[in-house]
């Protein structure tokens, strides 16, 4: 099969609006966590959350695009616009019928449908619905968006499994790109939903975080005193080429995609399964398509979402995997950063082992007080500052409500 390789990067964070800034305060251990602005939060049991911030659309979106686009659409356009510019794909010499697009978004366009049922309930009764809010909502808009806007008419849909999706957006990629379906493939994830609706829906079912008062430092995963993840927004854009295609442009190879697993656990509605079995036969599954030995990852960027439960299992799920070469691997959770982005949390972790690889720094786990005993204080998990070692390897693993697991795995690019 073909080989496939990163030729472009965007990233549209709370912890920074671009690929560079994302970057910086990755491997400098900054908090996104602020005090929610995007509604009044005062009477929820969680007020805070990962927003992003100082958004400039100017040079991307016009006003008449930001009517008709939900948050989410709008944070799809910025990603893809600065990963197509960085890969230099938006030109006329491609054959645009081989370039696609395939986008993730675990919900779509909430904050959308919210407005137009309160708008509603706010009424008379008398239906006076926006004729926008089915395009502005549907979670496939994205995708048909950033299709429209460079003329990109290879395939073109969207992943949608819940905090998995925009992984089984790049595994879908990478898997058509390599059975020589189409050259290239924008693909990644994009999320809005710090709406009433958003944080609410989460509280009820004890699922956030409630540290009001100490915000910043609210996302703490393996620690002790973790109680929930973190809700972020934003997006994360990754352009998958073919290699031979790449070379014959000249394009600029970033690293290289090289194996990608898909599996269910069968399990519970939202939790884990409390062995990790399908977090494990996922990792086991990418490294095989990879025909890579454990002994060859460097670096775990995990799910790792600062819950009781999926911490553990997922921890649990690496040992077993991965035996005494745990030990040496460096792992951590960028949610301590970021907070959790749901269908795009995949795409922006993925770009951050990306990050590592170019860098041969790893991005650390932020707001670690107390150790939990549940974890074996042999396990490196790269607590409050970054590391540097060399990473030529680097896991990318995503888990979503349903049971939906995914890993990715990327690697130093090499002729």
């Amino acid at each position: 099969m073909k080989r496939v390789v990163v030729t472009g990067l965007g990233a549209l964070t709370p912890i920074g609006n671009n690929i560079e800034e994302y970057a910086a305060a990755l491997m400098n251990g900054v908090s996104g966590a602020n005090a929610i602005t995007h509604f009044d939060a005062s009477k929820f049991k969680t007020q805070f959350a990962c927003e992003i911030k100082d958004l400039d659309t100017a040079d991307v979106l016009d006003r008449r695009d930001l009517r008709r686009m939900d948050k989410f659409s709008q944070y799809a356009m910025m990603t893809a616009h600065e990963a197509i510019k960085q890969s230099g794909i938006d030109s006329e010499d491609l054959n645009k019928d081989r370039i696609g697009v395939i986008w993730a978004s675990g919900i779509g366009g909430l904050r959308s449908l919210e407005k137009e049922i309160e708008d509603f309930e706010g009424g008379d009764g008398t239906p006076r619905y926006n004729p926008f809010m089915i395009p502005k909502m549907i979670a496939d808009i994205a995708s048909g968006l950033i299709s429209m806007r460079f003329g990109f008419r290879g395939i073109n849909y969207a992943t949608v499994s819940a905090c998995a999706s925009s992984s089984h957006a790049l595994m879908n990629a990478f898997d058509y790109i390599r059975l020589g379906r189409n050259d290239i493939i924008v693909t990644g994830g994009s999320e809005a939903t710090v709406t009433k609706a958003g944080i609410g829906g989460f509280n009820a079912m004890k699922a956030l975080s409630t540290r009001n008062d100490d915000c910043k430092t609210a996302s703490r995963p393996f620690d002790v005193d973790r109680d929930g993840f973190v809700l972020g927004e934003g997006g994360g854009a990754i352009i998958l080429e073919e290699l031979e295609h790449a070379k014959k442009r000249g394009a600029h190879i970033i690293a290289e995609i090289v194996g990608a697993g898909a599996t269910a656990d069968a399990h519970h509605l939202t939790a884990p399964h409390p062995e990790g079995l399908g977090a494990a036969n996922v990792m086991k599954m990418a490294l095989e398509d990879a025909g890579l030995a454990t002994t060859d990852v460097d670096y775990i960027n995990v799910h790792g979402t600062s819950t009781p439960l999926g911490d553990v299992a997922e921890v649990k799920a690496i040992q077993k995997v991965f035996g005494e070469h745990a030990f040496k691997l460096n792992i951590s959770s960028t949610k301590s950063m970021t907070g959790h982005l749901l269908g795009a949390a995949g795409a922006i972790e993925a770009i951050a082992c990306i990050l590592a690889i170019q860098h041969n720094k790893i991005p650390p786990t932020i707001n670690h007080f107390t150790d939990d005993p549940a974890f074996d204080p042999k396990l490196n998990l790269t607590f409050n500052e970054a590391q540097e070692r060399e990473v030529n390897v680097a896991l990318s693993n995503t888990f979503g409500f349903g049971g939906h697991n995914s890993s990715v795995i990327f690697k130093r690019f090499e002729e």
